[in-house]
């Protein structure tokens, strides 16, 4: 005689794409609620006023932003070719069989990659004091382009050692079998392979050293070499509202995000080429 446990039906198992997709929806759901709760409870006037007041962005636009924008992306530029140049031949003396010039890129690359670059920043600010009479060419342009590409030649250097070691020892070889110098088959065939496939991490270097040009104000600036943080922060502090800053954290987004598409891009084309 059967009992009523044995008469009860069992539950079958969910599948893992049944399970699957109510995670998901309970996902989905509490995203909705959450942005329910934000547009239901937040104070959007107030919001408004202090974050995008239209009389501010209209003023911000038409004080200088167009300025300061051209002034970070000079103090960019500047500093990722200065980095480039010398990231370059610190990679080189790392892979160097000479070991003092291993040593001296070693100490370099770990020394300024382990500072904070507003330590840099300060620390260039004061170099008078030690070398009295002594003038930067270009200031301030050739100060950022200094003390910002010293940071970054630091890390371009590891990024560049890596382009060269992934270029296969064949390539040299057939060069070499060519008659070309060390220096030649570098110069020639190695360097232009490795450019080749580090331009997405180089591309991600630049948008680095974009955001890093927002520590330069701390070198001090004249109203016309101000960048756009600098220049979004005074008018900040001059009208007693965010809205500038928003304005300058949208300009930001204008020079990184088209990067960050061309970063995705080479990615794509790298990973079929492959």
């Amino acid at each position: 005689m059967s009992t009523p446990t044995d008469l009860a039906p069992t539950r079958r198992p969910l599948s893992p794409r049944k399970r699957a997709q109510r995670i998901r929806a309970v996902q989905y759901t509490v995203l909705v609620l959450l942005i329910a709760a934000a547009v239901l409870f937040a104070d959007w006037p107030q919001i408004k006023d202090v974050f995008f007041r239209p009389d501010l962005v209209e003023k911000t636009i038409t004080s200088g932003l167009g300025h300061a924008l051209f002034n970070t992306i000079v103090y960019t530029l500047g500093a990722f070719v200065f980095g480039i140049v010398v990231g370059t031949i610190f990679a080189i003396m790392r892979l160097s069989q000479i070991g003092p010039y291993r040593w001296i890129a070693t100490i370099y690359i770990e020394f300024f990659r382990g500072l904070p670059a507003l330590i840099v920043f300060l620390v260039f600010t004061l170099l008078p004091l030690a070398f009295p009479g002594m003038r930067i060419p270009w200031d301030p342009y050739g100060t950022v382009w200094l003390a910002l590409g010293i940071v970054g030649s630091a890390y371009l250097a590891e990024t560049i050692r890596g382009g060269i070691q992934a270029v296969p020892k064949g390539q040299v070889e057939a060069a070499r079998s060519l008659g070309m110098t060390s220096s030649q088959a570098m110069r020639k065939v190695v360097l232009p392979q490795a450019f080749r496939t580090m331009l997405p991490p180089l591309t991600n270097e630049l948008i680095l050293l974009v955001k890093d040009s927002s520590l330069v104000y701390i070198i001090g600036l004249s109203k016309e070499h101000y960048e756009l943080t600098k220049f979004g922060r005074e008018l900040a502090n001059q009208n007693v509202n965010v809205t500038p800053l928003v304005v300058a954290g949208i300009a930001y987004l204008i020079i990184t995000l088209p990067l960050s598409m061309l970063v995705r891009r080479l990615e794509a084309n790298a990973g079929k080429a492959r």
